[in-house]
């Protein structure tokens, strides 16, 4: 078997693009990946073409040797866009060695520990702006049968919150705690903003909350403001999405920098890499909450692994999408008392649709985050798809 081709399709999903990768082989499997990289899209699509050009002619099935291959040979290691690429061309290569075994990709990193994982959901406030419409946002999430929700509640924030916008991100979360009692658990989202001693000032004002963490107060560029944070907080903290190899989380682990680590599928280095991220922190007794915000490819490969990881503990979903979703492959999930069943289809049990993906061509976007635009999160029309 040898590889004949690497596409990219970039789909427009209204707030970013989700960005697929196809590789082709001439036993006519072909295997998808993904590595949606929020407004970096363009820049992805060449690192994926370089990578074609070493890929073309090889033997899919050889995984970590093209993996070592291509990270060393792109000499300016690291990074998202690399890792990104890289991410979703590794997942392609475990999607067709899993349908040339006939079997899903869990089987192959060791067999499934677990037979459903549970969710928190994600994008669930989209449209809010008042404490009130919070609550009652999180009260339908509920009755969905959700049982743990996740948000950003810091308005436009950066580096430093006033005493005002502090008091309505509380406000908030109050109105969401009262809104779904007291055993709904509650993620509080940071986005990697804020300076230390405001990160140490939320985190303090969150315990009275009982959030089951704080994710990412600081930059994700220096762990020692992520660590200092963690000494001094009260409550649990989370990172390591914007981390792209063991390497990256390495660090962290030596420092205690985090409670939670939430290693991404789509930018870490694909999936034997968080495997081994997964392992080392089961050594650190450090659970594994991979992040997982992006489209259906990103969702069934972190299934996989969710599937397999002994010290997975929970999974990001997006709590609603666009129509189109349905249409771009044929992802089929069950959900039951706010948890999802591993799927069993062979490789990572989803089909890239190409005309659908074209349907819907690549669309600039920018950061809502400093804007106070991060609830507009999902249009006007939007389905649920688990």
């Amino acid at each position: 078997m040898k590889v004949t081709e690497v596409k990219t399709f970039a789909v427009d999903c209204f707030r970013t693009n989700w960005m697929f990768v196809k590789v082709y082989t001439d036993d006519g499997i072909d295997g998808v990946g993904e590595a949606t990289l929020e407004y970096k899209e363009k820049a992805l699509t060449g690192a994926v073409e370089h990578i074609r050009d070493y890929l073309v002619g090889e033997d899919p099935r050889d995984i970590e040797r093209h993996v070592h291959a291509i990270y060393r040979d792109a000499y300016w290691r690291g990074g998202a866009v690399l890792m990104s690429a890289l991410s979703a061309v590794e997942m392609a290569l475990w999607d067709i060695l899993g349908k040339s075994l006939g079997v899903p990709v869990y089987r192959l990193l060791g067999g499934k520990i677990r037979d459903r994982v549970r969710l928190y959901v994600n994008g669930w406030f989209a449209g809010a702006k008042t404490p009130e419409e919070f609550g009652e946002k999180a009260k339908s999430a509920v009755r969905r049968g959700v049982s743990a929700l996740k948000w950003d509640p810091f308005g436009k924030a950066y580096l430093e919150l006033s005493n005002a916008d502090l008091t309505r991100a509380l406000n908030c979360i109050q109105a969401v705690r009262d809104a779904v009692g007291p055993d709904v658990d509650l993620l509080i989202e940071g986005h990697g903003r804020f300076d230390v001693p405001t990160g140490i000032r939320i985190a303090r004002e969150l315990e009275p909350f009982r959030p089951y963490w704080f994710e990412e107060p600081t930059p994700p560029d220096n762990l020692e403001a992520l660590r200092a944070v963690r000494e001094k907080s009260p409550v649990p903290i989370a990172a390591g999405e914007r981390l792209y190899t063991l390497k990256d989380f390495r660090a962290l682990f030596e420092m205690r920098a985090a409670d939670f680590i939430q290693p991404d599928v789509s930018h870490a280095g694909g999936i034997l890499e968080l495997l081994k991220i997964a392992a080392v922190a089961e050594t650190y007794y450090i659970p594994f909450a991979p992040h997982n915000p992006s489209g259906p490819v990103a969702n069934a490969a972190t299934l996989q692994l969710a599937a397999c990881v002994p010290n997975f503990r929970i999974l990001e979903i997006m709590y609603s999408d666009v129509v189109w979703r349905k249409e771009v492959t044929n992802e089929q999930l069950t959900c039951e008392n706010g948890e999802l069943l591993i799927p069993e289809k062979p490789g990572l049990g989803v089909e890239l649709n190409e005309d659908a993906c074209l349907a819907h061509p690549y669309t600039p976007h920018t950061l809502r985050h400093y804007t106070g635009a991060l609830t507009d999160i999902r249009p006007a029309e939007t389905e649920f798809y688990f």
